[in-house]
């Protein structure tokens, strides 16, 4: 008997046997409709995160930060200038590994729109790469360009929540072009950046009817007054929404210049520099060649470190992987007894079969074609099993959407499909081997004199 005749045996079984065929397949539909359920959500968080990281900058994107000099030069940490433009000049001039360097100069300022209102922020001072380092978007207008570092220009890039905050009534559109002071000099607005949120917010937002930046104050704290939901967890795209953006030069000569630590641009002190790796195969090389860089130009002194996110990245995905192995192992059991349940119909079958397997036996089959007879039944049943279960883990995600609306949409992989229904296949087989090997063994005259 071949694999395709065992097989056809095995779909008229079980279409003669309906109601016993579905209770047998019960078990395989629930665990392939759990194991499906599981890789849904659990991969619908995954894309959330990976959605929001990659919003952040991604892991390409890396923090040059401050660090403890070792002891062998701690008695000459003094000969470092620190960390200063010079800094993201070396990178940029020197670096085979990185695309986009950005120096960073921050502080406090109070800005006010003579036709709008007045807030307090954060005002950044940034070269163009800024837009590409940070995985900034905008939404109407422009960023700032190497013209505008080159003349020192009064323009201004704003985040969607400061510039809301300043025109909390006009139109987005309306914002571009419009004049506004910072600590008390006027700047032109060139640019407004995209609002960011996160997926659930997003997906939150959409179920309320409403996706304006206006109304997404989920998360978002205003820069006048801190507004924002009690207790609700720290919005990770809140310094892009808050972002205010100028042109470096102009931040130097407008509010640092006349300070008491200034000292010449080139030689400034900056307080942040992000650079973007421009490939991650060559993630280690761009490290190292900062690390060359940045030690020459500290005068060998180590007093600095680089801030990447692999550990953040390694511990989402250390946690999504126990997710599913502990969701893979639930869905597992519930596999493990619809096998024992096939396993348990296929021994009753063969016990209701036995004078017809003597009969097939004793007219010339072969021991080899009884046993393919009833493997093949079974796995048909683990395999219908499976695709019923798919169908059924379609519906029990939608259950879950409708009865308690989720914040991660779950997402339904081609993989996780086919490692649900193979599982199901596996269970099929592996639950009909006993039961075939009894059946193929049995005695031809016993199974004839069988009552």
């Amino acid at each position: 008997m071949s694999w395709f005749a065992g097989l056809l045996i095995g779909l008229q079984e079980i279409r003669e046997h309906k109601f016993r065929s579905f209770l047998t397949m019960l078990g395989v539909i629930l665990g392939v409709a759990s194991l499906l359920a599981m890789f849904g959500l659990t991969a619908g968080i995954a894309s959330s995160w990976r959605t929001t990281m990659q919003q952040m900058g991604g892991l390409e994107r890396i923090g040059v930060i401050d660090a403890e000099v070792s002891l062998e030069l701690a008695d000459l940490a003094a000969l470092s200038p620190g960390r200063t433009l010079a800094d993201a000049e070396a990178l940029r001039a020197s670096s085979r590994f990185i695309s986009h360097v950005s120096p960073e100069m921050q502080t406090g300022a109070t800005l006010s729109a003579t036709d709008g209102a007045t807030i307090t922020g954060r005002i950044t001072g940034a070269w163009p790469d800024n837009l590409v380092v940070s995985q900034h978007e905008v939404q109407s207008g422009r960023f700032i360009t190497p013209l505008d570092v080159e003349r020192g220009s009064r323009v201004v890039v704003l985040g969607s929540t400061a510039a809301r905050d300043l025109w909390p009534s006009e139109p987005e559109a309306d914002r571009v072009g419009r004049t506004i002071t910072i600590n008390g000099r006027p700047f032109t607005v060139a640019g407004i950046l995209v609002h960011y949120q996160r997926e659930e917010d997003r997906q939150r937002n959409l179920r309320r009817g409403s996706t304006s930046p206006g109304s997404q104050r989920g998360g978002s704290v205003s820069l006048a007054g801190g507004r924002g939901m009690g207790g609700a967890r720290r919005d990770p795209f809140q310094w892009k929404n808050n972002s205010i953006i100028v042109p470096l030069t102009t931040f130097y000569h407008e509010f640092r210049s006349g300070t008491e630590d200034a000292a010449p641009l080139a030689m400034a002190k900056i307080d942040q520099l992000n650079f973007r790796v421009r490939d991650l195969s060559h993630f280690r090389e761009a490290l190292d060649e900062a690390s060359s860089v940045l030690r020459q130009a500290h005068r060998g002194i180590d007093d600095y470190g680089f801030d990447t996110r692999e550990d953040w990245f390694d511990r989402m995905e250390t946690s999504l992987r126990a997710t599913q192995l502990s969701g893979g192992l639930i869905a597992g059991v519930s596999l493990l007894v619809g096998g024992i349940g096939i396993a348990n119909i296929m021994l009753a079958s063969i016990a209701q079969r036995v004078r017809e397997l003597g009969v097939r036996l004793a007219v010339g089959a072969r021991r080899r074609d009884i046993f393919l007879q009833i493997l093949a039944e079974s796995t048909v049943i683990g395999v219908l099993g499976g695709f019923l279960g798919l169908g059924a883990g379609v519906l029990l995600l939608k259950l879950l959407g409708a009865i308690a609306p989720m914040d991660n949409p779950p997402v339904v992989e081609l993989s996780a499909i086919l490692i649900s229904v193979g599982f199901a296949t596996v269970v099929g087989v592996l639950s009909g081997l006993y039961p075939a090997w009894r059946a193929s063994n049995l005695d031809p005259i016993s199974a004839l004199r069988y009552e």
